[in-house]
């Protein structure tokens, strides 16, 4: 679900039509509605307040004055990127330690011995 400071692109007639970031959700006076305060990145720059429900946020489709709209909640390619580094750190971690990569363990009285 996209939540505050999320990028998203706004889908008009079943096409992509701007990307906005959304400012701010904050309830709306009818019970599970939200205003959802959208600083659209058009130039100029403009702020729409859209009046949504839960399913519309998290990218369901509905219609305002007959025309189709969507959200579709994007993610950044540097977040994805950093997601991507993670992952193969921890498989690189994983594979270490199945492989024997482990310090070993020496017994100080087999060292003696010698």
């Amino acid at each position: 679900m996209a939540t505050t400071n999320d990028l998203v692109l706004i889908h008009v007639d079943n096409k992509p039509g701007f990307y906005a970031r959304i400012e701010e959700i904050v309830p709306d006076a009818k019970p599970g509605w939200w205003q959802v305060k959208l600083l659209v990145l058009t130039f100029p720059m403009q702020v729409f307040t859209w009046i949504l429900d839960d399913r519309q946020i998290e990218g369901a489709d509905f219609t305002m004055g007959g025309t189709p709209l969507r959200l579709e909640d994007l993610v950044s390619p540097v977040e994805l990127e950093r997601v991507e580094k993670e992952k193969a750190e921890k498989e690189r971690a994983q594979k270490a330690r199945l492989e024997g990569g482990a310090p070993k363990v020496i017994s100080l009285q087999d060292r003696r011995k010698k």
